[in-house]
């Protein structure tokens, strides 16, 4: 998330605000400013993965006291890393991931509700129950490789009807990797570059109706693929800035986060655009408090409402849109 590869600069930011045709933040969406309820003393780390579950849970992935620093830890976070909260009410009703974890980054949730993880740490990427069991892992723990069984620093992943998981293996692979729902390998594409099909830090991606959306955070742009990895269209930065993350709606408006350039112009903004690209919406995920923002990932629940985290000001936030 930070660090060698992290410091592009920014050309476009002050053009991009000024070119979207769109109604402010305040206007369209508005944060829950009780969401979430957190436990008294409880404070929560860099918050980077987000996903929201068939019953309405909220799971946040964070790193607890750890921060981001290279070379990365050996030794796993002993304080819980996975929290689950009521999306309703904001309660903390679980939460998990002790000794389990080195560098967590990305979360995904199933249709049967198992919590799907990516550690960059351990280079590996995991399937727990919805309580925390854990069902599969995939990758050898510690170990780089770009082969069939290997990772390096996996970003984000996405998982289908039938089980099966796509990959972002994105900070020194720049490949998307499908395996099924036995952790067995199918298929793979992308290798270094900016043309069409290649990427530069895939941070970021999302599946619906046969589509694979694919933040390709340093190339500045979302690329869109069908389910066999064939190019079909790109974003460019004057739509979606710098995105980190992308969920879908039921409808199909596809939700990006903007977190800015590392390490001086970062930031949290949503984009949201139709299946064309068409910006249709665009408000920011920042509070006045907050010393600096990086917006990580981003979530969608079902009732409407939008969840963004950001790992540098420590925070996941709920909004819904203005009435």
């Amino acid at each position: 998330m930070f660090s060698k590869y992290c410091y592009w600069p920014i050309f476009l930011f002050i053009s991009i605000l000024t070119n979207f045709a769109i109604a402010d933040s305040n206007k369209t969406y508005s944060v829950v400013a009780s969401w979430p309820d957190v436990p008294k003393n409880f404070i929560m780390g860099q918050a980077t993965g987000v996903a929201v579950d068939s019953h309405n849970h909220v799971f946040i992935f964070h790193r607890a006291s750890r921060e981001w620093v290279e070379p990365f830890p050996i030794e796993k976070i002993s304080e819980h890393t996975v929290l689950m909260f009521d999306g309703a009410t904001g309660e903390l009703k679980n939460s998990w991931g002790g000794d389990l974890f080195t560098m967590p980054h990305g979360l995904s949730v199933d249709k049967e509700n198992n919590v799907w993880v990516t550690d960059v740490g351990s280079q590996q990427i995991h399937k727990f129950s919805h309580d925390g069991e854990l069902v599969l892992s995939i990758g050898e723990a510690g170990v780089l490789g770009k082969d069939k069984t290997h990772f390096a620093l996996p970003s984000d992943l996405s998982i289908l009807e039938d089980g099966s998981v796509y990959v972002s293996d994105g900070y020194d692979n720049t490949r998307v990797i499908k395996f099924d729902s036995s952790g067995t390998f199918q298929m793979q594409w992308g290798s270094p570059g900016d043309k069409s099909g290649e990427f530069d830090l895939p941070h970021g991606i999302s599946t619906s109706n046969n589509r694979i959306y694919v933040a390709d955070r340093g190339n500045s742009r979302v690329q869109i693929f069908d389910n066999r990895g064939t190019y079909i269209s790109e974003w460019k930065v004057e739509q979606v800035g710098r995105p980190y993350g992308v969920a879908v709606s039921s409808d199909d408006k596809v939700f990006i986060i903007d977190g800015g350039d590392q390490p001086d112009n970062t930031r949290s903004r949503v984009v949201i655009l139709d299946t064309d690209g068409n910006v249709l919406n665009s408000f920011s995920a920042e509070d006045d408090s907050d010393q600096k923002n990086l917006g990580h990932d981003i979530a969608l629940g079902m009732d409407g409402a939008v969840y963004v985290v950001d790992a540098w000001a420590r925070s996941v936030r709920k909004y819904i849109k203005a009435k």
